[in-house]
């Protein structure tokens, strides 16, 4: 009783490259012969086209080789002749069998390609504005060196607020769906629809293992903190809280007459939950509110992007008492006039760095270049 289990060794990829190796030589052991990539046997399809990864890269050929008992890894020797190419065994009877290599009819069915709940298509982001920022802030840090382009390292990476790049164009993973059983190839498989924003203003619901997919093809690049080691390539963002932008729904005049009149606050949760109950607030101006903008922040604190953002506008403030339902007095300071574009400029240019040659000019009612 007093013996303590032993704890089971963590499987390495050294591990899981040799066990999918004697898959391989166990299927050659059962059929004395190597697996085909090109059967219609998905088993031994799979098999087949693992083997001629391995064939392909002699890194993980090596890696294996003591484990090759059949010689499966030896290259075959180059045919000497065209006419001993076709007298090969692999080409016999290849377009004299009656139902030939045209003949589908044992395939399993695939779904259309333009099947809307296997396509994700590109669409306009609506609210890009609110992830705007986000790109101009990762460009800078990119410039300054602070942030780096690593190799993707697998599906496991592709979390909520991460970034990505992906034939050069930059992408973010603003949310990952709930967990969907499907049948994929008559197997049951956990899939994740994201939503992923591209900094050209467009989005997409495709599938976590599709945009893996397409990481892994076409040579995608993970966004990572510089310095940063392989195995803390999860460490890069993390969501430090929201700056919003509200409208006031008042139907007192005073209020609701003032044309561009803004409130620029900051959440730690949602912006939905700060905003409960504004009409019983005067922080509020004891009124509903529309939430215009809300920008989710990574590694940046909030209530430093709001305190920059009141600076800016500072000559704009509304200048206004509110009383409570206690009768007490209350200036409500998060409040300004100025139209919501620039609000978003400023916020974008603020994570850019680039607001410290900018002022806001009252008259013009827009951000200009300092004197």
């Amino acid at each position: 009783m007093l013996d303590a289990p032993e704890k089971p060794r963590k499987v390495t990829s050294s591990d899981r490259l040799a066990r999918a190796f004697l898959e391989i030589v166990e299927f050659y052991r059962a059929h004395g012969r190597v697996p085909s990539s090109i059967t219609r046997e998905i088993a031994e399809r799979k098999l087949g086209a693992r083997l001629d990864g391995f064939l392909a890269s002699e890194e993980r050929a090596t890696a294996v080789k003591h484990l090759d008992e059949f010689g499966l890894l030896e290259a075959p020797q180059a045919p000497a002749s065209i006419d001993e190419l076709l007298e090969g065994d692999d080409l016999d009877d290849l377009l004299g069998d009656d139902g030939g290599i045209l003949d589908v009819s044992d395939l399993p069915i695939r779904r259309s390609s333009d099947a809307p709940d296997s396509v994700a298509k590109r669409t306009k982001a609506q609210d890009f504005e609110s992830f705007e920022h986000l790109f101009r802030a990762k460009h800078a840090e990119l410039k300054e060196g602070t942030i780096t382009l690593a190799p993707f390292k697998g599906v496991h990476t592709i979390q909520e607020g991460r970034f990505f790049a992906l034939n050069g164009m930059l992408l973010f993973v603003a949310e990952v769906g709930e967990s969907l059983s499907m049948v994929v190839g008559g197997k049951a498989e956990q899939k994740q629809r994201l939503r992923v924003i591209f900094e050209n203003g467009t989005e997409s619901s495709l599938y976590r293992q599709s945009l893996s997919i397409r990481l892994h093809e076409q040579a995608g690049r993970a966004l990572v903190r510089a310095g940063a080691s392989a195995d803390d390539i999860l460490d890069g963002d993390v969501e430090t809280g929201h700056i919003y932008v509200l409208q006031s729904l008042s139907t007192d005049p005073l209020v609701a007459n003032m044309k561009d009149l803004h409130k620029i606050g900051f959440s730690t949760t949602s912006v939905e939950q700060r905003i409960k109950n504004a009409e019983k607030s005067p922080t509020y101006l004891m009124a509903p509110v529309k939430v215009v903008a809300d920008y989710r922040l990574y590694n940046v604190k909030a209530s430093w992007l709001e305190h920059l953002l009141h600076r800016v506008f500072a000559e704009v403030r509304l200048d206004l008492t509110q009383v409570d339902k206690k009768g007490r007095n209350y200036d409500p300071s998060e409040w300004f006039v100025v139209p919501y574009d620039v609000i978003n400029q400023a916020a974008t240019m603020i994570m850019s760095g680039e607001i410290t040659n900018y002022v806001y000019d009252r008259a013009e009612r827009r951000l200009v270049e300092r004197d």
